[in-house]
């Protein structure tokens, strides 16, 4: 079973790195069209420049949420990695259950913004501001569930306590 659940998260994941990569094509030759439009042709291309804002937001977001590693993330870790691991433990405990918190306080909100946001629509293309935002919800319960797992390592004492690479 374990073993079966390693093997579906990487084929997931590189789904995941798929529709990143995805969304950073369409972004990048969506900026070209709109350098070419509007300097070459002199016409408008407001159309690309959206396209480009919501590729660059899912692609910071989607990726934030289900590509990025821990140990990937850039910290500023000179107290974390001057401490014993047994403070590292609680430092990962109580960061995360203070993100836990957080994040669990503003999720409501953020659902009902979300939810609210299906009356606009974009400028160009037209699509709900619903959709678009959807992704922070998305971003916002990977992060949860992702801090309750790292939580749960730290209190059983599974986090990596290597200088240099923190859990927070």
């Amino acid at each position: 079973m374990h073993a079966t659940l390693i093997t579906a998260g990487r084929w997931l994941r590189r789904r995941a790195e798929n529709i990143a990569a995805l969304l950073l094509g369409t972004m990048f030759i969506a900026f070209l069209v709109q350098i070419v439009f509007r300097y070459v042709f002199n016409w408008p291309a407001g159309w690309a420049f959206e396209l480009t804002i919501i590729c660059w937001l899912w692609g910071v977001l989607f990726g934030a949420a289900f590509i990025v590693d821990e140990k990937d993330e850039i910290r500023f870790d000179v107290i974390y990695g001057s401490v014993r691991p047994g403070v590292r433990r609680m430092m990962v405990i109580v960061g995360g259950l203070a993100l836990l918190a957080l994040y669990g306080m503003s999720l409501p909100a953020v659902y009902e913004y979300v939810a609210f946001m299906k009356v606009e629509r974009t400028a160009y293309l037209k699509i709900p501001f619903n959709w678009l935002y959807s992704v922070y919800v998305i971003f916002a319960v990977a992060i949860l569930v992702r801090y309750v797992w790292l939580v749960w390592r730290a209190v059983r004492g599974e986090t990596s306590t290597t200088q240099g690479s923190s859990a927070l």
